[in-house]
């Protein structure tokens, strides 16, 4: 027997899997550990192709801020090769091509992979992805079954992503039409507005539940959230989910409006309404007509203005200034502030009629304190986006991996983020160049480090998030060092989720928003006193 037969015959118990109504995460999570047991790799990565980019979607073996990264083809010349391969493919360990995954391997630090085969999934026809394995060792995959073994693999796994396609088409015919529409705005949008709302965590789960509800409604929306959560992105989701998608969005900051100019900004003007009006204008709820219109940092107009904003909240009807003529407009209002507009309304600050009609269906985006794991989630995506940047500056140059180190990812992860993901992303892009000043010329892989993002040294460091235990902890980071400090509070937090859920690995791992196997080794190399 071959030993692609006797791959086929193993992966029978696989098989019958694709029958059970498993949700798409734990399908091809299961994929992927069945890939990793069947062929000597340290780490398997299964790629959706998403128009000029591809997008991990299952991951085992490689840091966890992979899953935020998405790679530009026309950026990796690996992935590239894969896909114009079609079939199975390995590289020399030799090969000069810089490899997407350069240390990212999971507990291999800044190593580079030294072998590499992939093999692009067909579905339906199309290519849908990629399937990508690595080993850290030269000549891993040197024997001559591999590529076969691969190949024959492949199949099994376009017959996975098929499943789980056709379920997700059964269940949400409606929501890909809305996603169809989204991606062509999204194609005529600046690439900083493309950014998605990236996390798994139950928390960021809640707000996309939420979307997905009020989104077809017509009911007015207000999105409250700490300064710099990302309202503007939730606000654009809200936009890109309903029926008016394929009209315009149409942003106001409040906060840039003063008094004088607010009216003529919001209605519009006629000519000689003031000194200056030379001719008529349009006000932003006009342009916004049969479309969204969102009023960022609505806390800061002042209580004439709301006044004015009230009448064409309730009927549509407003006036430019300077006009007797009513137009009427269809619009859409979603409103944000990081405001207790609630206290406002108390204090005489906010006409409580106006909140009403502001506030019908109310999100509350969560603070990235609370968002656990999504931090790494968001940094991959970051990392990504600078690498982009660098390659794109600097003409010529090798494109390589931007990676953090451990002690970089833990003091991210125990950081308490006031100022949220924007803080994040400037945090990154700070650190990314100066990891990047270190080198005399680009290195193959570049390691952000803990003294990269915060240059001051360890005192510099925030104090521990709100959710931490501190009464509970055995010492502080300054008396133990920081690494053996959060190495302490994973080892406690991994302990108390399988006591809770009596020593299930699969249970413990989704409580805490991890893979199962990459929770196992993180237990291993902590310690753990398992129950």
């Amino acid at each position: 027997m071959t030993a692609t037969h006797k791959l086929l015959r193993s992966l029978v118990p696989l098989v019958a899997d694709l029958a059970d109504d498993l949700p798409e995460r734990e399908r091809y999570r299961r994929l992927l550990e069945a890939l990793r047991t069947l062929l000597p790799c340290d780490a398997v990565a299964l790629l959706r192709l998403q128009g000029e980019v591809l997008a991990p979607v299952a991951i085992d073996g490689l840091s966890s801020d992979t899953l935020g990264r998405r790679f530009r083809i026309a950026e990796h010349p690996r992935l590239a090769q894969l896909l114009a391969h079609g079939q199975a493919l390995r590289f020399a360990p030799d090969s000069p091509l810089p490899d997407p995954y350069d240390g990212l391997v999971e507990h291999a630090g800044p190593l580079e992979v030294h072998d590499c085969m992939g093999c692009a999934l067909v579905v339906g026809g199309s290519t849908w992805g990629l399937l990508t394995l690595d080993a850290l060792a030269p000549g891993r995959f040197a024997a001559a079954g591999h590529l076969e073994a691969l190949q024959a693999f492949s199949n099994l796994a376009a017959a996975t992503v098929a499943a789980a396609e056709r379920l997700r088409q059964l269940a949400q015919s409606v929501q890909d039409e809305r996603s169809r529409a989204e991606s062509w705005r999204q194609a005529a949008l600046p690439a900083q507005a493309r950014r998605p709302l990236l996390g798994q965590s139950p928390a960021l789960r809640q707000l996309q539940k939420d979307i997905a509800l009020v989104a077809p409604s017509e009911l007015n929306v207000l999105i409250t959230g700490e300064t710099g959560v990302g309202k503007e992105l939730v606000a654009q989701a809200v936009h890109a989910q309903s029926q008016r998608a394929g009209r315009p969005l149409v942003s106001v900051n409040c906060a840039a409006l003063p008094d004088t100019l607010a009216e003529s900004e919001l209605f519009g003007h006629v000519r000689g309404a003031f000194t200056g009006a030379v001719g008529e204008r349009q006000g932003q709820f006009e342009r916004a007509d049969g479309g969204t219109l969102f009023l960022d940092e609505i806390g800061e107009l002042s209580l004439t203005v709301q006044a004015k904003l009230l009448r064409v909240l309730q009927s549509g009807q407003l006036q430019r200034l300077g006009s007797d003529r009513e137009h009427r407009v269809d619009v859409r209002v979603i409103a944000a502030t990081n405001r207790p507009l609630e206290e406002a309304v108390r204090s005489g600050r906010m006409r409580a009629d106006f909140f009403h009609r502001l506030s019908v269906y109310p999100l509350q985006v969560p603070p990235l304190r609370e968002r656990g794991s999504d931090i790494l989630l968001l940094c991959g995506y970051f990392l990504e986006e600078n690498r982009s940047r660098l390659a794109a500056v600097a003409s010529g140059a090798e494109l390589g991996t931007v990676r953090l180190d451990a002690l970089a990812q833990s003091a991210l992860l125990s950081h308490s983020w006031p100022g949220n993901v924007r803080e994040l992303e400037h945090l990154i892009s700070r650190g990314v160049l100066k990891a990047l000043s270190r080198h005399g010329r680009r290195p193959r892989v570049l390691t952000v480090t803990l003294q990269d993002l915060w240059p001051q040294g360890r005192e510099a460091l925030p104090p521990a998030p709100v959710y931490a235990p501190a009464a509970s902890a055995p010492s502080t980071a300054q008396d133990t060092g920081l690494r053996a400090a959060v190495e302490a509070f994973e080892r406690r937090s991994i302990e108390q989720s399988l006591a809770r859920h009596q020593g299930n690995w699969a249970a413990a791992a989704r409580a805490l928003q991890m893979d199962r196997a990459n929770l196992q080794r993180l237990a291993k190399r902590l310690g753990c006193m398992l129950p």
